[in-house]
Formats: structure tokens, sequence, C-alpha cells
């Protein structure tokens, strides 16, 4: 005997969605839902878009809306809580990771550079880019290859942006906050070192001719504040100085960031 209404209406089953349902018993998160929407999609479909992008393990949210590519003229239609686009997948364009059907690092950062606010494009191939999931001369030759195709001056602007370098999404963000700004675009993860050749710190974020540092502060600082400490002290005293900025200075104040930066950036040390 098979599965009735009633049953899936217990507490027994966990609805994921339109036609979608898991076991009540099995662990939460978007690995079950992947699983049961892939069940309901042609064989040719590949998860793309900020789905891929979680399945190559990259921290984007894959579920909201699962996001999925078919052929040009498949018959799929869309569903509650799926993304459904058409188009052609070429030759090494779709990979499998965790198990399911996905876009290629490259078409999966290719796509998002149309899809996604400029920034969380470029928040999206750094992560790429430090993973050492992809390189910039991959895609610098993609757009070599297609430099008609729509969406390819976004991937420029994307590639001038991003940095193989950076660290965080927040570090990236703060990066770009500064660039929009007007303001000269500082260096990535420099290790500086004192007057007798001893490591002090790499630095988020340097600004070589002002020797001014900029770090982001995320929760990891906060946990080891007793270094941090250390060595902020260490930078001061061999003549570098230090800006320090949290979630709320990214998020909330950027203004008030820049000013803060360029004030530093003008000063006596900076002019």
């Amino acid at each position: 005997m098979g599965l009735t209404r009633k049953h899936l209406r217990s507490s027994a089953w966990r609805r994921l969605g339109s036609g979608l349902y898991a076991w009540a018993g099995l662990d939460d998160g978007p690995a079950i839902t992947l699983a049961a929407v892939r069940r309901r999609l042609p064989p040719e479909a590949a998860f793309s878009g900020r789905t891929a992008a979680w399945l190559h393990g990259l921290d984007l949210p894959p579920c909201d809306p699962v996001e999925v590519t078919v052929p040009e003229r498949c018959g799929v239609s869309a569903r509650t809580g799926v993304l459904v686009r058409r188009a052609r997948l070429g030759d090494g364009e779709v990979v499998e990771r965790r198990g399911l059907r996905a876009t290629s690092v490259l078409r999966t950062v290719v796509d998002l550079s149309r899809r996604l606010p400029l920034v969380e494009a470029v928040v999206t191939a750094d992560l790429a880019l430090h993973r050492r999931l992809l390189d910039l001369a991959q895609i610098t030759a993609h757009i070599a290859q297609h430099p008609g195709r729509k969406g390819v001056i976004d991937l420029r602007r994307l590639v001038e942006l991003t940095e193989p370098a950076a660290e965080s999404p927040m570090e990236t963000r703060l990066r770009l906050i500064l660039v929009f700004a007007g303001l000269p675009r500082p260096e990535a993860q420099v290790r500086l070192y004192d007057a007798e050749g001893r490591f002090l710190a790499r630095p988020d974020l340097y600004y070589r001719a002002a020797r001014l540092c900029l770090e982001y502060d995320g929760g990891t600082h906060r946990e080891a504040l007793v270094a941090d400490d250390r060595r902020q002290n260490g930078l001061v005293n061999a003549g570098f100085r230090l800006l320090r900025f949290t979630a709320a200075d990214v998020l909330r104040t950027p203004g008030r960031l820049v000013e803060q930066v360029r004030a530093a950036l003008h000063g006596p040390s900076g002019s």
C-alpha cells in the first residue's frame, strides 16, 4: 500500500514544497530539499545560480528560491519555490556536486554576474577565486570567446573589481564601498613587517603610501580580542595606522566609513 494524503498530512512527514515531502526523521536542510526537487526534474536539468553556488561550497542561500536551468525546449513548468530558467548548457558547463547536477563554477559565476547586484556578484566571484575553484584566466577567456553575449559588460566590470586574496564577503563589501566612493583601491592581505623584519600582521586591506591598515571585525575577531590587541599594538609601534570596522559600519553607515578612511588618507601621515 502506498502513501496516502492522510499519511502525508501526519506529523511523520514534512512538506518541503508543492508536491514535495520528506520523512520527518531526516535532518532538515537544503540538501534534503534539493534532493526532493531533483526527483521532479528531467534528467537534463541542472541546478544553477545561487543554488549551484551553494552546491560548490559557496555561502549563498540555495533554496530562496531553488534555481534550475533546463533545455530551451523542455516542457517543465515553474513550481512553487523553484525558479526555472531555459538555456543551453554547453560541454563542460554541467558537473556533479553533492550527488546532484549543477552548473560549473565558471558558468555559475557568469550567470550570477547578470542576475545579482554588482556587489553581491563580486562577493561570489571573490569566494570562488579565493578557494581556487576558479581563476581569473578562465573568466577572461570566457569573455574573449563570447564578446557579444548578453551580460558580457557586467562580466568585464566584475573582473575589474574581483580580488582573489579577499578572505570574506564582508571584506569584499568593505573594499567595494571604498572603490565606489572614488577612493584608491587598497591592497588585500599584505604581510607587514617591522624594521627588524619581524612579521607583524596581515591586514584585510592596506594603503601602502599612507601606511594605513583596514580591518573588518567579525565574530572571530571578538573571540581573539587579546591577540588582536597585541597585533594592533605592534602595528602602531612600527609606525602603521589601523582603522577597524564592523558589520554595522559596512551595512548601515558606509558614508561615515568612507569619510573616516578619506580623512586618514589625507591626514598628516597620508598626505
